[in-house]
Parts: structure tokens; C-alpha cells; sequence
């Protein structure tokens, strides 16, 4: 755990958050980085910005993105080998972001975040009816579940009671580091700040997917203003997956 004396001496790094836990960086899988050489640009870059460990999330989505544990293992095994080639020193890992709609199934080969945590989203339209009978079965699988960017879901911004509901079953909370500065739109923001406000969240990430993410990351992080705002918030991603 970071002491907040340590994280002050740092306030243009991200070093505070040491893991970023959601991206799209494994190349040509998703939509995401396109190719390889842009997936190794993106790695360094979020290195030099601070990130000790970075973990690829590609998406699961059966309609745009059918990917599985041998795609993503293999375009992992990949990614590693070009970054031994290019001398690239960073610890790296896979997991998937799961879309949770009719096509969802739970299996016993999902691609998790260590220690048994799956990272669901769930479409922008609209919550899925039996969104609270998905999560229990995935519980009683002995899965964690940490839903991604809660703040980013319209159908939530006069439905509050929903997110107590969801902390109540024990479901984890992901912020997108980008909701807090705006880049989503005000009414994002607002939500993630409620959420702050409520101490919902337990971790974060980049959700990283392309060069314009990556350039207001830069900003926010750079400038300080990002570790103004989050800095001091217990975010658990060292503590659960370095």
C-alpha cells in the first residue's frame, strides 16, 4: 500500500495505481490496437506514464468480438515475444471484458483478472433484466464479479438504487480513469462522482483503446490534476493483482 506521502512525490505518475487492470492494447482482436506495433507503443507509453503491471481486457462479445482463451492467450504469447524483442521491460497478463446480454453463458474456461475476478459490461442501452441472477451464478461459480465503468451506463443516472443494490450482492466497481476529467461527457462525470462520493469504487483502469485515450490520459496524468482527484482513493489494484 502506497503511503499518501509517497503518492505526493509522484502527483505526474501514476506509480499511486501501479496496475491498470482494463485496457485494449492485445493487437487486432478487438477494437482496440490495430496491429502490433501500435500495441507495443501503447504498452510503452503507459509504462513511462507510471503503470508497473498492465493487463489486457479484450472484449467478449459474441455479435462483434467472439474471442476466447486460445485467441487471447495466443495474441498475448505474441505480444510478449515482441516485447522481449523490443527490450520493452514490463509485466504483463490477459483477461477478458465479458458483455452480459442474451448471448452471455458462464463457462469453466473464462479468462479472468487474477484471483477468480471476471469483468463484465453491460450494454448502453439498457441493464439486462436478469442482470442480478447472472451475477449470483457466476458468484456461486466462485467468480468474482467487478462490473467495468458503472458510470458510463445512462440507464443508472436516476436509478442510484441500482449501484447500492449491486455493492449490497457484493459486486466490484471499475472506474475509467478518463470519466473524472470529462471525456465522456458531464453526465459521466457527474455519476463517477457520486460514486467517488458513495466510496463505490474499487478499482480502476485505463480502458485504454486508442491514441486519443491515450492522449488525454497523458494530459490528466501529467498535468497532476488526475492524482488531484483520485489520488487519495483506495483503489485495490496493486493489493488484488500485482
Amino acid at each position: 500500500m502506497f503511503s499518501f506521502f509517497n503518492k505526493k512525490m509522484h502527483i505526474d505518475h501514476i506509480e499511486w495505481l501501479g496496475v491498470d487492470m482494463h485496457a485494449h492494447w492485445l493487437p487486432g482482436i478487438d477494437d482496440g490496437a490495430k496491429n502490433m506495433e501500435m500495441a507495443l507503443n501503447f504498452m510503452k507509453s503507459l509504462q513511462d506514464l507510471g503503470f508497473k503491471k498492465l493487463l489486457a481486457t479484450p472484449h467478449v462479445f459474441a455479435e462483434l468480438y467472439p474471442n476466447n482463451r486460445e485467441i487471447i492467450e495466443s495474441t498475448l504469447e505474441d505480444t510478449k515475444q515482441a516485447l522481449k524483442a523490443s527490450s520493452l521491460p514490463i509485466e504483463t497478463g490477459a483477461a477478458a471484458e465479458y458483455m452480459v446480454n442474451e448471448d452471455f453463458e458462464i463457462t469453466s474456461n473464462m479468462m479472468c483478472l487474477p484471483k477468480k475476478h471476471i469483468l463484465i459490461e453491460l450494454s448502453y442501452v439498457s441493464e439486462m433484466p436478469n442482470i442480478e441472477q447472472i451475477i449470483f451464478n457466476l458468484q456461486v461459480k466462485g467468480y468474482i464479479v467487478v462490473l467495468a465503468h458503472p458510470e458510463r451506463y445512462s440507464f443508472y443516472q436516476d436509478k442510484h438504487q441500482r449501484f447500492h443494490r449491486l455493492k449490497e450482492m457484493g459486486v466490484l466497481f471499475q472506474l475509467n480513469l478518463l470519466s473524472v476529467s470529462g471525456y465522456y461527457g458531464k453526465d459521466v462525470k457527474r455519476l463517477a462522482e457520486y460514486l467517488l462520493q458513495k466510496n463505490y469504487y474499487d478499482l480502476a483502469g485505463t480502458d485504454l483503446h486508442h491514441d486519443k485515450h491515450l492522449q488525454a490520459l497523458t494530459i490528466e496524468i501529467q498535468s497532476g490534476r488526475l492524482f488531484t482527484k483520485l489520488g487519495n482513493v483506495d483503489f485495490k489494484n496493486m493489493e488484488l493483482f500485482f
